[in-house]
């Protein structure tokens, strides 16, 4: 039976990916993105038997975003999956960052989760399921992740507090933390002069996920029904370390950032 999927950030990487594979079950698929290019509308048109719909929304718009949902529910009806992946990153340390820097993420990441979900959840009926994208960032941060580790961090509380409000009400709410996937976010960051040294070193322990496989394993989550989705063993038995774990999880992590900045003469 096609049911309508709503997918944000789906002009590139992970949305896209969704978007994707949904329309290849044969679903009706809404993108919404600040920008579609004609490259992702290309693979989109090509996808498979289910019919999409665009939607141009900034996720930092409030306004903007309730009129792209509105828009979608009427061409498709109320959404049975909302899958929210649009974000930025920011890899700098606190030192090397303005305020504007750090708000930017936070208002993108966290405040834009909030306007997605406040937005749908309005027209979600029992049955139905929001996916906030999180972060392995938001179960453990990084070096150099003040900003994106904060807005994670958020995202995962928002996530669980709407948990709390609408699981009473029949429509449920998954929270994906995955590790770094190749995606082009992923490439933009590794750009030199985008990213911090200790940060990239630190990050290999998490882990790293093609963005095929990453969003297989997502996908499986979602069908499962679970609440809390981690793709890759790497990073769940991260995530359990630092969960159950969280004095030695510190200690390791203050050894190998002290390790890494001693091999660049930081301290």
């Amino acid at each position: 039976m096609s049911k309508h999927i709503l997918v944000t950030g789906a002009g590139s990487g992970l949305g896209l990916g969704f978007a994707e594979r949904y329309l290849r079950r044969g679903h009706r698929v809404s993108v919404l993105d600040r920008d579609l290019p004609d490259s992702a509308c290309q693979r989109l048109d090509r996808a498979g038997a289910g019919r999409w719909t665009g939607h141009l929304a900034d996720v930092t718009d409030d306004a903007g975003v309730n009129a792209a949902v509105t828009a979608a529910v009427a061409a498709c009806g109320a959404p049975d999956l909302v899958i929210h992946c649009a974000g930025i990153v920011l890899n700098r340390a606190v030192a090397d960052m303005q305020g504007s820097d750090f708000r930017r993420v936070i208002d993108v990441n966290l405040n834009g989760s909030f306007h997605v979900a406040s937005a749908v959840l309005r027209h979600m009926k029992p049955g139905s399921r929001l996916a906030l994208i999180a972060s392995m960032a938001g179960i453990t941060s990084n070096y150099a992740y003040a900003a994106y580790g904060a807005s994670k961090f958020g995202v995962v509380g928002l996530a669980s507090t709407l948990r709390y409000e609408y699981a009473p009400r029949g429509i449920a709410i998954s929270c994906i933390c995955p590790p770094e996937v190749r995606t082009p976010m992923v490439a933009g960051e590794r750009t030199p002069g985008n990213y911090n040294e200790v940060a990239m070193a630190l990050k290999d322990y998490a882990g790293s996920l093609d963005a095929d496989v990453a969003i297989d394993a997502m996908m499986a989550g979602l069908d499962a029904g679970e609440w809390m989705i981690i793709p890759g063993l790497q990073a769940k038995a991260v995530a359990l370390f630092s969960r159950h774990l969280p004095k030695p999880f510190f200690a390791v992590m203050e050894f190998m950032v002290g390790r890494e900045l001693r091999k660049r003469g930081q301290i």
